[in-house]
Order: structure tokens, then C-alpha cells, then sequence
């Protein structure tokens, strides 16, 4: 257990920018998949899926975000538009968690949205644990129905987030970390 450990003490994000390929192997991605499904699911609903963006996958996500972008956004210049088309792009595997509620008399739809986010902060911690970069992002893109829309989304589903996972391109430094006692209440 001390690797377990010492492992979830230095986990550290890693930014999108920062990462390049190669990415996880098919074997390594299926890996980092069973673990973000193995999650709370209090009644066993599964109320998550996944949308994995690699190679061209990337830009055609990245299409429908751009599409969307300059369409609400007419004064846009060339180079925002073109910001938003990559922001798929920067790591060779992008992981969309889709929360995606079921109806259930005794699990609200909160608690299975948060069964969504086990799921990410899974993804992160298999891809790190397999030593890839790894960060969970979300930005407008994960809130704008629009673009849920674009990327295959049901109308009842949300986005939990978008984990950007890739070969580290420069040591990851930390970053400062709130003192226990700004945190924590004992009761």
C-alpha cells in the first residue's frame, strides 16, 4: 500500500499543452477505461459513458466546437475560431465522461452525477499510474448545449469532463496546497 500511497500524494495534472505522443496503447486505453468504470454506482446503474477522441476523431470534435464557437460568437477572429477547432488536438487522447442519470426511486440524479466524476478522477489516476500526463478539464465547451448537442450528447446527459491524456513533454512541477487546517472542521 505505501506505493498506492505515495502515488496518490504526488499525483499531479498535467496541462493539454504540455503532453504529446504517443498516447496509451489500445490495451493501456481499455486498461484506463475498466478503471474509470470501476466507480460508486450506488444501484448499480452505470450512469456514465464514454467518448473517446483520438487521431481525426480529435478534429472532427474539434469542428463541432469551432462551428459552434463562431456561429454565437460573429465577431470572432480567424485565430480564436481556430483556438477553439484545437482544443481536442493538444493531447494525443482526449476521454469525454458523459454523466448520464438514469431514473431510479433511491439514487437521485446528484449522487450518479457524482459517480460521473469517480469516473474521471479514475481516468486521471490509471493514465498517471501508467505514466502518462493526464488533466480534467471542462471550460465552456463541456456546458454548451450546442456543442453536447455536436458531440452526440442526449438531452438528459451532461458533461462531466474532458480528460486530456498524452506523454509528458517537461517535468511536472506542484503547485501550493491548502494547509489541512484550511480544509478540514473536526466535529
Amino acid at each position: 500500500m505505501p506505493d498506492v500511497i505515495s502515488f496518490l500524494q504526488t499525483r499531479r495534472s498535467v496541462k493539454p499543452r504540455e503532453m504529446t505522443g504517443p498516447g496509451p496503447s489500445p490495451d493501456e486505453l481499455d486498461t484506463i477505461l475498466t478503471i474509470g468504470a470501476r466507480v460508486p454506482d450506488h444501484g448499480k446503474l452505470a450512469p456514465w459513458r464514454f467518448i473517446v477522441f483520438e487521431g481525426d476523431a480529435r478534429a472532427r470534435g474539434g469542428a463541432v466546437i469551432a462551428e459552434v464557437f463562431a456561429r454565437k460568437h460573429p465577431e470572432a477572429t480567424a485565430a480564436e475560431i481556430a483556438t477553439e477547432q484545437g482544443r481536442l488536438s493538444e493531447a494525443p487522447l482526449v476521454i469525454a465522461v458523459v454523466s448520464s442519470p438514469k431514473p431510479h426511486p433511491k439514487v437521485p440524479e446528484w449522487e450518479q452525477e457524482l459517480s460521473a466524476g469517480a469516473s474521471c478522477m479514475n481516468i486521471v489516476a490509471a493514465a498517471s499510474a501508467l505514466g502518462y500526463g493526464a488533466n480534467w478539464l471542462s471550460g465552456w465547451i463541456a456546458y454548451d448545449r450546442d456543442v453536447l448537442t455536436g458531440l452526440g450528447l442526449a438531452a438528459h446527459e451532461k458533461l462531466a469532463g474532458f480528460i486530456h491524456i498524452g506523454t509528458r513533454t517537461r517535468p511536472n512541477d506542484d503547485r501550493p496546497r491548502p494547509a489541512l487546517a484550511e480544509v478540514v472542521t473536526r466535529f
